[in-house]
């Protein structure tokens, strides 16, 4: 055999040894469990402790699960209430795998563990649900409820109500019966809570279409009580101008006789140093105020009117 041959053989040789070894050891992390199969059978106990482990390779397959927490969150569920109040209901949950073998003998992986959990959580939900009013399901306590003038909730009927149980409570009850259905999958069932409920899609336009009324009616209500303020502002104004005005006329006129009173005594003082000269500058005036080009007069000879007329002189 050459030299190149016996090379050849010794680096597959190395190759193939090395392949083994790698599929021969696994990995186990503080966050993960390993359940070992062989030929799709689980071999032994679950691997939950950290560090490198062996298996035979090639034949036995290590199978990886979370220790951690995980999350579920499930379909919303239409259900009714006691009370004949159908809801949409949103729940979530934290759960882990307690028991890696048996999860994998009965669910295989996570996606067949939240089909599980869709069963039971959801299942468990609209059994609990049905069997409590709708007021115990959206109140955790019986603190006071403050209720507005303009608020437009559908129903205040049963708001002032004491709850005897609550919606916390409700969720540890969904909680303490899933508990009990969850271990036969390997799951161990952390928490469960109920994430929201709202109204199916029939009531719920219901409620948008009152809250919707209300607000127009409380909207007509601020334009009406607007308006009304408009009015007396603009009536306000309307008595405050009548008012200036009317102490504006009063005060005009009272500088207006005052004005005529000293015009009349000027006039009269005038007059009573030269009462000839003052009625013949007054005809003159007349004169000019009274005669146009075109004003046709008829008078007697003996009219005053023509007395500084006929006269070339003042007398």
């Amino acid at each position: 055999m050459s030299q190149s041959a016996k090379t050849i053989i010794i680096i597959g040789a190395v190759l193939l040894a090395l392949i083994v070894s790698v599929d021969a050891v696994y990995v186990v992390s503080e966050t993960n469990q390993v359940v070992i199969t062989q030929f799709g059978e689980p071999i032994g106990a679950a691997i939950t402790k950290a560090g490198l482990h062996i298996k035979t390779p090639f034949i036995q397959k290590a199978n990886y699960f979370e220790k951690r927490w995980l999350e579920w969150e499930g379909d919303p569920n239409q259900i009714p209430t006691k009370d004949k109040k159908y809801i949409w209901v949103f729940t979530y949950c934290r759960w882990r795998i307690s028991d890696p073998l048996v999860f994998f003998q009965r669910v295989q992986d996570e996606r067949g563990a939240h089909s599980r959990l869709d069963d039971v959580v959801d299942g468990e939900t609209r059994n609990v649900i049905a069997k409590y009013d709708l007021i115990e399901i959206v109140r955790s306590s019986n603190r006071e409820f403050e209720i507005s003038e303009d608020s437009a909730l559908l129903d205040f009927s049963d708001v002032k109500n004491k709850i005897q149980s609550g919606r916390d409570h409700i969720a540890k009850i969904i909680l303490e019966n899933a508990s009990k259905i969850t271990p036969t999958f390997g799951i161990d069932l952390k928490d469960v809570k109920i994430k929201r409920v709202n109204y199916v899609d029939e009531v719920q336009k219901k409620v948008f279409d009152r809250m919707i009324a209300e607000r127009q009616r409380i909207a007509s209500k601020y334009r009406s009580e607007g308006d009304g303020k408009s009015a007396e502002i603009r009536g306000q104004k309307e008595r405050e101008l009548k008012r200036i005005q009317s102490e504006a006329y009063k005060k005009a006129q009272e500088i207006k006789g005052k004005a005529d009173a000293e015009a009349t005594r000027i006039y009269a003082q005038a007059y009573n140093l030269d009462p000839e000269f003052y009625q013949f500058m007054k005809t003159l005036e007349t004169y000019r105020t009274s005669l146009a080009k075109e004003t046709w007069l008829l008078l007697s000879t003996d009219s005053e009117f023509l007395r500084y007329l006929k006269s070339p002189e003042i007398r």
